[in-house]
């Protein structure tokens, strides 16, 4: 007997969610994710070359003591090596530009989890959740676009689960002052 499926598509915090879903008495196969494009950079940066360099992850995006959110670095650190390190690139003159005018540089989030939804960094490092668990091979990367689907419900469920951390509404919705 043939098996029939019906396919389901619903966007859901800004990334898009292909689940396969089963008719009833069958059981339903994992969802797909297919990450949304990578969003439009003020200036090209590339991930995979800085990491290269023996850069760490904290060394740029530090996370604040309440750890809700990492931050982006000063373009004063940025600065730092790129008085002289292709200084004559378009890219970096941006940069020198931002940095003389004080503004940071407005780069555009990947990952944001919906306003109603309380999320800590801090939690999940000191957890020692890495990095890459959620966001990617960032180290192997040019352009960061979402590779994972932790921007979810289902996909924070689906690591919890994994993880067996028990979870319920409260630990995420209520609202946090």
């Amino acid at each position: 007997m043939r098996r029939r499926i019906r396919r389901m598509a619903a966007i859901w915090s800004g990334s898009l969610m292909l689940a396969i879903v089963a008719l009833p008495g069958q059981d339903p196969p994992a969802p797909l994710f297919v990450a949304p494009p990578a969003p439009a950079q003020p200036i090209p940066y590339s991930h995979k070359r800085h990491l290269a360099l023996g850069f760490e992850c904290r060394q740029c995006h530090v996370n604040p003591e309440e750890g809700t959110l990492m931050t982006y670095p000063p373009t004063a650190i940025c600065m730092s090596c790129h008085q002289s390190v292709s200084a004559d690139r378009p890219a970096i003159k941006k940069l020198a530009g931002f940095a003389t005018s004080g503004a940071p540089v407005p780069w555009v989030r990947v990952y944001a989890v919906p306003d109603y939804v309380f999320w800590s960094h801090g939690a999940h490092l000191r957890a020692k959740v890495a990095c890459a668990e959620c966001h990617g091979d960032v180290a192997q990367r040019d352009v960061i676009t979402q590779e994972t689907d932790v921007v979810t419900m289902l996909g924070c469920r689906r690591c919890h689960d994994q993880r067996q951390v028990f979870t319920d509404c409260g630990d995420c919705h209520e609202p946090r002052q």
